[in-house]
C-alpha cells in the first residue's frame, strides 16, 4: 500500500488480497479514534514542552494481532538486535514477495499458518529458542479467537487476561501486543533496561526499572503510553554509560 498526502486528505491506493481492508483502516493507521483530550501534563515541565511541540501526535490502530504479537514473543528476554535478525531471517525466508509497485525485496510476514509450517532447525537458525517457538505455536493455533479481541476495543484488563492465558505469553507480550495492534492509550511497552531507563532520565533523571516505570507513570493511568510517546517522540536520549546486556548468539548450541 501506497498514501500520499495532498492538502487535508490523503489518497491511499492498496494491491493484493488485503487491499481492500488496507484501504478501509487507512484511517486507523494515521490515529483516527486516539482522543487526547483527557491526558493532562501541564504539572510536567517537560512533558508540557514535549506535547506543545508534537501537538498531532497519534497512536496507531493496525487491527493485526497476530502480526503484532509475533514479533513481541521473539523480543522476550533477549535485546532488541538479536530480536529484529530473528524477525527479518525468519520473513525473508518463509514470507512472501509483497504484491504491487513493491521495493524489490519487501516480503510480507507469514500468516498463521505460515508460522506454524516452519520447521524446529529454521527457529534454531534464526536464534530462537525453544520456548519462544512454542509460543508462536500455540499462539498461531489460536489465532482467529486472537483477532476477534479487537471488538472489545483498544486495550483494558480483559484484553491483557486473554493473551495473558497463552502459556509463555507473559506480561511484555500482554502489554506490547495492545500498544502495537489496538493503539492502546494505557499499555506501555516494558521489558529490558532501554524503555524504562529512558522514561527514568527523562522524568526524574535517573534510570529506573520496569516498576519504577510504571509508579512514574501511575499519575496518567489510562494514558501511559501516550506519555511514553512524548517522551520517546521529543528526541530525549538517555545518557551514553554504563553496562550493556551481553547478545548471545543461541545459534552457536
Amino acid at each position: 500500500m501506497s498514501a500520499s498526502r495532498a492538502s487535508s486528505s490523503v489518497r491511499a491506493d492498496a494491491w493484493g488480497p488485503g487491499a481492500a481492508w488496507a484501504v478501509e483502516h487507512v484511517p486507523e493507521l494515521l490515529g483516527r479514534g486516539d482522543d487526547w483530550s483527557g491526558l493532562d501534563v501541564t504539572t510536567n515541565a517537560f512533558l508540557a514542552d514535549a506535547r506543545r511541540r508534537q501537538p498531532g501526535l497519534r497512536l496507531t490502530r493496525t487491527g493485526l494481532v497476530l502480526q503484532a504479537l509475533v514479533p513481541a514473543i521473539l523480543e522476550q528476554k533477549v535485546t532488541s538486535v538479536e530480536a529484529w535478525r530473528a524477525w527479518r531471517q525468519l520473513v525473508r525466508r518463509h514470507g512472501t514477495p509483497a504484491p504491487g509497485p513493491a521495493p524489490e525485496g519487501l516480503v510480507v510476514p507469514p500468516d498463521a499458518q505460515g508460522w506454524r509450517r516452519i520447521p524446529s532447525w529454521e527457529w534454531h537458525r534464526a536464534g530462537v529458542g525453544p520456548q519462544r517457538s512454542a509460543t508462536v505455536m500455540r499462539v498461531c493455533a489460536v489465532a482467529p479467537a486472537l483477532e476477534r479481541t479487537l471488538s472489545v476495543g483498544r486495550g483494558g484488563d480483559e484484553v491483557a487476561t486473554r493473551l495473558r492465558s497463552i502459556p509463555g505469553g507473559g506480561v511484555w507480550t500482554a502489554a506490547e501486543t495492545p500498544r502495537r495492534a489496538r493503539g492502546a492509550p494505557g499499555s506501555p511497552g516494558g521489558g529490558g533496561s532501554r524503555l524504562p531507563a529512558v522514561v527514568g532520565w527523562a522524568l526524574i533523571g535517573r534510570p529506573v526499572d520496569d516498576d519504577g516505570m510504571l509508579e512514574l507513570l501511575e499519575p496518567w493511568r489510562g494514558h501511559r503510553e501516550r506519555v511514553m510517546r512524548l517522551i520517546t517522540g521529543s528526541g530525549f536520549s538517555k545518557p551514553r554509560f554504563g553496562p550493556r546486556m551481553t547478545i548471545q548468539d543461541h545459534r552457536a548450541h
